[in-house]
């Protein structure tokens, strides 16, 4: 009886404890089958470590006690990853770490030049699913192939165009490069911008590299002067060459006309003379001593009879008293 009384009142003391048991087992279900989801981020819910589905922003459940797992992925903020430098502050003045990142930043251009290249690449997760599950790291998957896709088309260019005109078209190229492989890979990453931050020559061989460059800008100098000189002269010429050509036509045209007008004038005083030609020789010498006459300083007029005209020339003129 003792003991039966015992084991009564042990079960007694026991009977308060189940309702707080309850209470605890009811506040781990929910609180391990309620989660949120921000509004920049989608949640991959996994069951016994299986893709189950994906839940966009706002209040959620799922399996308790770790039945199911949901893991938040920011899917509309950028990322951001540097090459060849990295930074260590942005707020305020920028500061940058002094390490050595030559190795990823050291390339071989396409005619043969060395370049240390730097670059951002700026992405957004488009498929969180994809960027959990397909690819076992994505951060360092990105990093690889960024790198090689870079490579890739600096080593398909020279030097001066990576420097210089040709930075855009290696921009956009690394960009569909490198969004094609992570597409392959199915990585769920979309490629937003790839920025050149510099393209510069190894320490080594920048006092040769300027020294080129400087006579590059000397020899574009000359040809931008030459240029502008032939574009001074030559349209000149062609002008002074055009008024002469048609100065020479005009003249043509000219002599042409007065050759046509002489010959008709000339044909019809040979009809007039044929008609009449005692009257058309007087006429003629009379138009033509009317012409000749009035520029003769002296006129002498003789008769017909006179035997000689050695009294009437000026034999003293040449000694200065005749007139």
């Amino acid at each position: 009886m003792a003991e039966l009384r015992r084991l009564q009142g042990g079960a007694a003391n026991r009977l308060p404890f189940i309702p707080i048991v309850i209470v605890v087992l009811t506040i781990m279900f929910f609180a391990s089958s309620c989660y949120t989801v921000d509004a920049d981020e989608n949640a991959v819910v996994t069951r016994f470590g299986a893709y189950e589905r994906t839940a966009d922003s706002g209040l959620h459940f799922k399996l308790p006690f770790g039945m199911e797992q949901a893991i938040r992925v920011k899917v509309d903020s950028v990322r951001k990853q540097e090459f060849g430098f990295r930074t260590l502050a942005s707020e305020g003045r920028s500061e940058y770490s002094d390490r050595d990142y030559t190795s990823e930043s050291l390339m071989l251009t396409g005619d043969l030049n060395q370049a240390e290249v730097e670059w951002i690449v700026q992405y957004r997760v488009k498929d969180a699913k994809d960027f959990v599950f397909n690819v076992k790291d994505p951060e360092e998957t990105l990093r690889a192939l960024s790198e090689s896709a870079v490579r890739a088309v600096i080593g398909d260019r020279s030097i001066t165009e990576a420097l210089t005109f040709g930075k855009a078209d290696v921009e956009n190229e690394a960009r569909t490069t490198l969004q094609s492989a992570l597409d392959l890979y199915r990585a769920g990453v979309e490629i937003l911008r790839v920025n050149l931050q510099s393209v510069l020559p190894p320490d080594p061989v920048k006092p040769a590299f300027n020294a080129v460059n400087d006579a590059e800008q000397e020899r574009e100098t000359m040809i931008n002067e030459a240029l502008r000189d032939y574009n001074q002269v030559i349209p000149s010429a062609k002008g002074r060459a055009e008024q002469v050509v048609q100065s020479a036509e005009g003249y043509r045209i000219d002599r042409v006309n007065r050759a046509k007008g002489e010959a008709a004038r000339f044909r019809s005083i040979l009809t007039e003379y044929q008609k009449a030609p005692e009257v058309t020789k007087r006429r003629l010498y009379l138009e033509v001593m009317a012409q000749v006459l009035p520029q003769a300083a002296r006129k002498i007029v003789i008769q017909d009879d006179l035997k000689g005209l050695i009294p009437l020339l000026p034999l003293d003129a040449g000694k200065g008293g005749g007139k």
